[in-house]
């Protein structure tokens, strides 16, 4: 009987096992995704604003993270600072000017391991076709067959600083603060099979 118990958990890790043998390709799951952005407001209370309606891909390779890369695009359509009014200012020409660049973006061009389940992705986020190198420190929160999909499913959270007049987005600074802290919690699933 053990004998049996052991060859089905061999079968069954030679089963699993090349969902995650890399490099694997994922699709963002927009639904599971968000960019929140944070900031100062003149010292009285630190917004959030969310970027949805994410779109991109996470290429993991746990053998070797250098092969790993992410590509996202930020469609300014789904910018969501909870205030219809806000929301408008935030994509006038004040600050992302959205009806000319309905886009940021960012890609990336060195993943490393930093650690247990930590990486550095280091990459150019792109915002008013200012583009500018920015530094990720990603943890991975779990690698499996999603229990409701079936599909290779990865989930990470990520989080940087940034200075926004670098990217044009400098509005009433220094009053309201220059740097815009990202928190990034990104849920991506692989076709069925891979």
């Amino acid at each position: 009987m053990r004998i049996r118990l052991l060859s089905a958990a061999a079968l069954l890790a030679f089963v699993t096992a090349p969902a995650f043998a890399g490099p694997v390709t994922y699709k963002l799951d927009p639904a599971h995704t968000n960019v929140l952005a944070q900031w100062s407001h003149f010292g009285f209370s630190n917004p959030f604003a969310n970027f949805g309606q994410v779109e991109g891909a996470v290429v993991y390779d746990p053998d070797n993270v250098g092969n790993s890369s992410v590509q996202v695009t930020l469609p300014l359509s789904g910018l969501e600072a909870f205030s219809p009014k806000f929301n408008e200012h935030l994509r006038s020409a004040d600050f992302f000017d959205a009806a000319r660049f309905p886009n940021a973006t960012f890609k990336s061009t060195r993943v490393e391991a930093a650690g247990e389940g930590k990486l550095k992705v280091t990459g150019e986020l792109t915002i008013k076709d200012v583009t500018r190198p920015v530094v990720l420190d990603a943890t991975l929160n779990k690698a499996g067959v999603h229990p409701m999909t079936k599909a290779p499913t990865i989930g990470f959270d990520a989080t940087t600083t940034i200075s926004r007049t670098e990217f044009g987005v400098g509005a009433y600074a220094p009053n309201v603060g220059d740097a815009v802290t990202l928190r990034i919690t990104t849920e991506a699933s692989a076709p069925k099979g891979n």
